[in-house]
């Protein structure tokens, strides 16, 4: 039966922390709860789908029916000699299931260790991390399609994943809750620890014989080194894309800025980090009041206390245009706004 919560807080159902309220909230925990929404919606609101709360930024109350995503489970599907193909509640917890697969030496995952959020929210966002991007292991989503009132399925190719993009940031926005999502893994690893400091993480831990259990533990290691734990300061993560930009742009930057990082993408595209960037134009460490730029990370925004999400916004577009001004680029939000 599917319950209807008017006025709920969502400051502990948020990541950074905004005191928002919610007119009204329903929890979702099974596929036959989405059959019952549109002919519920009060007043009708748009929807807006919420999974762990760790990458969106309430500037206000939502003016929207909150539909907190709790669908659970992991199943195996099928399996042949060399792969597995789970199939994941949208409502799980992301590094639970990884260190689900890691246990049962199911690889893929193991370098998304302790990122925040839900499976769910993994394949909107395309998450990704040292190396590895989310699109790479997914086989299928599933959604409840509120226009046409029934579950849809789309393949790999069908989600038009891109850097940390997917059609649900777009074709699809407003229009769905993620139910289910089935994900492809390998029997055999292929370990992946050649990207940012993974292998220097391992040395130190004085790991010799490469296991998924060790290269989970050295990610969780070094993201908690650099990355605040949202209980205890909040923020959403990277609230930042990377930039992606010509390589003949990258080459004229790299002339007048010879330090510039860049990776490249293609033979006509170089990616640099953004937290480069931001760092140069003298942000990281910067706070005022209750919110700022997170000290050992420039690409995660922070409210210390009680700031308000205009704040972190306004920040936000400073930060933008500091960057515009002194580079030429211009970043894009990874947080989705509210």
């Amino acid at each position: 039966m599917l319950t209807i919560q008017k006025n709920i807080p969502l400051l502990p159902l948020n990541t950074f922390g905004m005191a928002v309220n919610a007119p009204f909230l329903s929890v979702i925990r099974t596929v036959a709860d989405c059959a019952h929404i549109k002919a519920h919606i009060p007043n009708h609101l748009p929807i807006l789908p919420l999974g762990g709360g760790s990458n969106i930024l309430f500037t206000q109350d939502p003016q929207a029916w909150v539909l907190k995503n709790e669908i659970r489970g992991i199943h195996l599907l099928k399996e042949d000699d060399g792969s597995v193909w789970l199939e994941v509640g949208a409502g799980e917890v992301w590094n639970d299931f990884v260190q689900y697969c890691v246990q049962h030496d199911y690889a893929g995952v193991e370098n998304l260790s302790l990122i925040p959020g839900t499976v769910g929210a993994a394949p909107i966002q395309n998450i990704g991390a040292y190396g590895v991007e989310v699109k790479q292991l997914i086989d299928t989503v599933t959604f409840w399609d509120f226009n046409k009132e029934t579950l849809v399925t789309l393949d790999n190719a069908a989600c038009l994943f891109g850097y940390r993009n997917s059609i649900f940031k777009h074709e699809l926005k407003g229009q769905f809750l993620m139910t289910h999502v089935v994900f492809k893994l390998s029997k055999t690893p292929n370990f992946n620890i050649s990207y940012g400091n993974i292998q220097e993480e391992l040395d130190r831990m004085g790991i010799t014989t490469l296991s998924l259990k060790a290269v989970s533990a050295a990610v969780v290691h070094i993201r908690e080194s650099k990355l605040p734990n949202p209980k205890e300061i909040g923020n959403a993560g990277s609230f930042f894309k990377n930039p992606e930009v010509p390589h003949t742009i990258y080459q004229s930057l790299k002339d007048d800025y010879p330090t510039i990082p860049g990776y490249t993408i293609s033979e006509q595209v170089t990616k640099i980090p953004a937290a480069w960037l931001i760092e140069q134009c003298g942000w990281k460490g910067f706070r005022e009041g209750d919110f700022g730029v997170h000290q050992k990370q420039p690409l995660v925004l922070v409210n210390y206390a009680q700031a308000k999400g205009s704040d972190i916004f306004h920040l936000s577009t400073r930060i933008i245009a500091s960057v515009q001004e002194r580079f030429g680029i211009s970043l894009e939000r990874e947080v989705q706004i509210v």
